[in-house]
């Protein structure tokens, strides 16, 4: 009985685990496009910073770091929707991909979390609600065991732009560099990001000079755009 007990937990653990954010992409100025959810089977779905389920697929080239294969072939696996007779909040919505169940905030659910995902297989996905700060009202606060943080309105010139995400700090630069590079990601965990500045060739003012596009850190992989 307890080697069976040991098992069916270890086999829970495994199936969370494999439940987790694999890639987040995001612009040179911090704004998130998606975090992407892996499931079983290699398959990904991407998911909005404020909770919408995006486009999902299979990462058949999980490993590399070139851009142009950072590409999701479609999954031709079971895909189940809720019915018509369902919630009205998520009627249509994805129900299910393969053996992953989703589930939504209902229409009885507080207003500004109604329609928004609330869990994929084991992991709850959390959010900022209507007594946190206005910018961040409706964003994603927590996937599984990440939380997802962002500066405060006290922080004036970063107000908004994602701080850290789980155990990777991200800085941007400020008011005081040149105008070209204001605002832009400065470093994600322990990779660092340069532009090219005013003072620089005009038709590269703005464009990254150092630093890859495309990192691993921590476990997750994090893509400038």
């Amino acid at each position: 009985m307890k080697s069976i007990c040991t098992a069916l937990l270890l086999l829970v653990t495994l199936q969370v685990a494999a439940q987790r954010i694999s890639k987040i992409t995001m612009s040179e100025t911090g704004a998130i496009e998606a975090f992407a959810i892996e499931l079983d089977e290699s398959v990904v779905v991407n998911v909005s910073s404020t909770g919408e389920v995006g486009d999902w697929g299979i990462e058949i080239y999980r490993g590399r770091t070139d851009r142009m294969v950072e590409r999701l072939e479609p999954y031709t696996g079971r895909v189940d929707y809720f019915r018509e007779n369902d919630n009205e909040a998520f009627r249509g919505k994805v129900r299910s991909i393969g053996m992953k169940q989703f589930t939504y905030y209902a229409s009885f659910d507080e207003e500004l979390l109604r329609g928004k995902l609330k869990s994929i297989g084991g992991v709850a996905v959390e959010y900022y609600g209507r007594f946190d700060e206005e910018k961040l009202r409706g964003k994603i606060k927590r996937i599984g065991s990440n939380e997802i943080q962002y500066f405060s309105s006290f922080d004036i010139a970063f107000a908004g732009k994602v701080k850290a995400i789980g155990p990777t700090n991200i800085t941007y630069y400020s008011t005081t560099d040149d105008k070209a590079i204001r605002g832009k990601v400065k470093s994600i965990g322990n990779a660092q990001f340069t532009y090219y500045t005013s003072f620089e060739r005009r038709e590269l003012v703005g464009n990254m000079k150092r630093g890859t596009r495309l990192q691993y850190i921590n476990g997750i992989k994090f893509f400038i755009k």
